[in-house]
């Protein structure tokens, strides 16, 4: 999700819930909890986390049912279930996705897989860190220019960060470590920076959220050098995941908890489903039907019907069209003034 909260935006008396500021501040807790992992792995467990713990996350099959695709099928079921939404952006998804058939379908003949690889990790990274910027943008009252500083600062550092852990098998020592440097020196200009701008902040909330980005960004490095790559991962994803479904529910509640207005929420409704958690459960049911047994199923189906076998069509193909979709219609949904901000409403 990529939302950006305007200085015109108030709470709304009308919607039956708000999105709490400090709800959403209490899911950077991961960050002292994996610290906290951490030194304890140093002091007193001998390294255990760190020699057992994946190299990267995708190493975990449960790690990507939990992480990631859930969010992101939940963004794509918000959309589709919701007939006017659909229509109203379908021109854009129609011309988004022929994009994606061009540039990965043609793109994939002539421009090397590593250059794919750091313009989709870019893109990840822009997307996760956008959202939480975004979130608290006119709640922090930050000037444009700061704004932005900050935003293109962690995602500069992010990227660094995201390529030196994934790509870390495939690079040399010498790369690997002109990354961790300036990821290093990125990381303290961002500090340098948050510094200066807070003086900006007069609402102590703000200032608090301001610091949790930035330590979202520094912890990640910190842990991303001491080769904890497992952890520096995790607290951006589960932040960002966590914070979506936030929203998501938020507004599946005020808009379909007294007339249900789609199919989903009407068997919802009809089988005494709470609405809070439609639209987690079927979307983590979904992402794990999908990474467990897509790929097997869809291998199958093909090698009996036309004798051939394709790998990953499902975690690789399906899903990486899903992602991206999701990267490019959320900064579009999720826009001050757009259908899905009508039932979305704050509180601190």
């Amino acid at each position: 999700m990529a939302i950006s909260l305007t200085s015109k935006e108030t709470f709304n008396p009308t919607s039956r819930l708000s999105v709490s500021f400090r709800v959403l501040l209490g899911l950077y807790l991961i960050i002292p909890l994996c610290l906290l992992l951490y030194g304890l792995d140093v002091a007193f467990w001998q390294g255990y986390l760190h020699d057992n713990l994946p190299t990267k996350p995708t190493h975990f099959l449960l790690f990507q049912i939990l992480f990631g695709t859930p969010h992101i099928l939940a963004s794509t079921i918000l959309l589709v279930s919701n007939g006017e939404y659909f229509q109203f952006y379908k021109r854009h998804l129609a011309w988004m996705t022929l994009a994606i058939a061009v540039i990965f379908g043609v793109g994939s003949l002539f421009i090397p897989y590593r250059v794919f690889y750091v313009a989709v990790a870019a893109w990840t990274v822009f997307h996760v860190l956008k959202q939480q910027h975004g979130v608290v943008r006119g709640f922090c009252q930050l000037p444009t220019w700061a704004y932005h500083t900050l935003l293109w600062l962690s995602v500069a550092t992010g990227l660094l960060i995201y390529i030196g852990i994934f790509l870390h098998t495939s690079l040399d020592n010498d790369t690997l470590e002109s990354l961790k440097n300036a990821a290093g020196i990125l990381t303290s200009v961002l500090v340098i920076i948050a510094l200066y701008c807070q003086r900006y902040i007069s609402v102590k909330l703000g200032k608090t959220f301001l610091w949790a980005n930035v330590f979202l960004v520094v912890s990640s490095f910190f842990l991303y050098a001491q080769s904890y790559y497992f952890f520096a991962i995790l607290i951006p994803r589960l932040v960002h995941d966590a914070t979506a479904y936030v929203f998501y529910v938020t507004h599946d509640f005020n808009k379909h908890s007294v007339t249900p207005k789609n199919t989903l929420y009407c068997w919802a409704k009809r089988y005494s489903i709470s609405i809070f958690i439609v639209l987690p459960v079927l979307s983590f049911l979904i992402a794990f039907v999908l990474q467990a047994y897509g790929d097997v199923a869809v291998t199958w189906m093909v090698r009996e019907l036309f004798g051939v076998e394709i790998r990953k069509a499902v975690t690789l193909g399906l899903l990486g069209y899903f992602a991206l979709m999701h990267y490019y219609s959320e900064g579009l949904t999720w826009k001050f003034g757009s259908p899905y901000r009508q039932f979305i409403s704050f509180s601190k």
